[in-house]
Parts: structure tokens; sequence; C-alpha cells
């Protein structure tokens, strides 16, 4: 309650900061200056919640101050996934290789973004790095597969879907025409804990 009590006041406070800015009576504040990118620029709020009491607590801020936001973990998502659709939530599920280390991870599990997939939540696969290194990435998105997510879904997880939500998608995240061309060939399937990559090509050259 209390924290979210001071972001709300923070976020009034960079609301009105924008507003006076737009009509040339503002002192210069370094702190509502960044934060005033979030209504002049839909700049995205990453909110980190774990449990559900916080993820709709994250969600109301957001409507309430019209913001672009994301989910960061949302590991109790798999329990309210249908509404999280409902609301058009996007979640960065992550991470699984670590234990349950507070309270608030009771719940995790490598089968919630294969849930919150199916329910129609956007998703994208994280291994919040260093907290796990982001070169295991790979054997998350297998993890979740192995907990019933579809190995296509678990692919674009950490590959288009993640662009989308980032807003990146126009360069990266899928083959096609005009993107970065930033690909890695595999011979196994890259979600196991034997694929090593054959060739590595970014900017659309050779570089392993």
């Amino acid at each position: 309650m209390a924290t979210a009590a001071l972001i709300r006041e923070q976020l009034q406070k960079a609301r009105d900061y924008a507003e006076k800015a737009q009509n040339g009576k503002r002192e210069f504040d370094a702190k509502l200056n960044s934060l005033q990118l979030l209504f002049t620029q839909k700049l995205p709020v990453h909110f980190h919640a774990h449990r559900v009491d916080d993820i709709y607590t994250a969600i109301r801020i957001a409507k309430e101050f019209d913001l672009n936001y994301v989910i960061v973990h949302c590991t109790q998502g798999h329990l309210i996934d249908r509404e999280l659709a409902q609301m058009g939530v996007k979640a960065l599920c992550g991470p699984f290789m670590s234990d349950r280390s507070k309270p608030e991870l009771k719940h995790s599990t490598p089968a919630s973004p294969g849930i919150l997939n199916k329910g129609g939540v956007r998703t994208s696969i994280i291994t919040d790095h260093p907290v796990t290194p982001i070169q295991y990435l790979p054997i998350c998105a297998g993890l979740a597969v192995r907990e019933g997510m579809d190995y296509l879904e678990a692919l674009k997880s950490i590959t288009i879907y993640s662009a989308r939500i980032c807003g990146i998608q126009d360069r990266v995240g899928s083959i096609e025409p005009g993107k970065d061309a930033d690909l890695v060939l595999f011979e196994q399937n890259p979600l196991s804990l034997e694929a090593k990559p054959l060739q590595v090509i970014a900017r659309g050259e050779a570089v392993f």
C-alpha cells in the first residue's frame, strides 16, 4: 500500500509537471523531467510484480495514469490468465532457474508462460539477467516447453514477442527483409542443452 501510494504521488507530480511544461509555467526538476516522458512520449513503464494483488495494483495505477505498461515477472499471473488477457496485459515471465527465495515466489513455475500464452496474454520469457545469465534464455524457454508451452510459441516468446513488447519489432525478432539480419544457426533444437551455434550473423555479416 505504501509503495503504491508513493508511485501514485510521483506519477501525479510528473503528470502535473508535463502539463505545466506545455504551458511554459514550470521550474526545472530533473526527476520530474525524466518521468514526464511517460506522458509526453508514452515511454513504457515496467511494473515488477509477483503476487496477484500486486499485479492488480500495478494495472490499476497504469490505467489511472493511462500508461504504456508491462508487468515484469508476473509470477502468479497464471492464476488469473483470462482476466489479464481481457485487460490486454503484456507480461515478461521469469526468471525460472532460481530458488523461491521469498514468499512472493511461492507459485513460481516454468509452466506460467505457457498458461498465460494459451490464455491470450502477450507473453515473453526473460532471465532477469544477471539473476539468471542471459545465455540461459533458450534453456528457460525449453523449460516452458517441458511444462506444456507450445514449442513455436516458446521460440516466439524469446524473439518476435519480446521485440513487440519492447516496440522494436521493425528491427529484430523475426526474419524479414529490412530488419537487422542478426541470425544464429543451429543444427539441433535451439531450446535444448545440447544446442551449439553453427554460425552467428550480425547485421548481415558472419561473425562466427
